[in-house]
């Protein structure tokens, strides 16, 4: 008897910790997923936000030398 039931809880004690395991694999697998679904959201948007400062820069740049140019006084 004493023998079947040692061999119950390490089957049991097995499991538990073959569960466990899994659970942290997917657990990590979650994780990583997570992070690469954010990135792909995250890239476009800074790249998109990168070209609207560059483009703002340059339009704030032309009008500065249009104001320039009308407020010179002309040879």
């Amino acid at each position: 008897m004493a023998n079947g039931t040692t061999n119950d809880f390490s089957n049991a004690l097995s499991g538990l910790l073959d569960t466990a395991g899994k659970l942290v694999g997917q657990s990590t697998d979650l994780l990583s997923s997570a992070v690469k679904a954010a990135v792909e959201i995250v890239e476009p948007l800074a790249k998109t936000a990168i070209d609207l400062v560059g483009s703002a820069a340059n339009t704030a740049g032309q009008v500065l030398q249009s104001v320039t140019s009308a407020i010179a006084p002309k040879k």
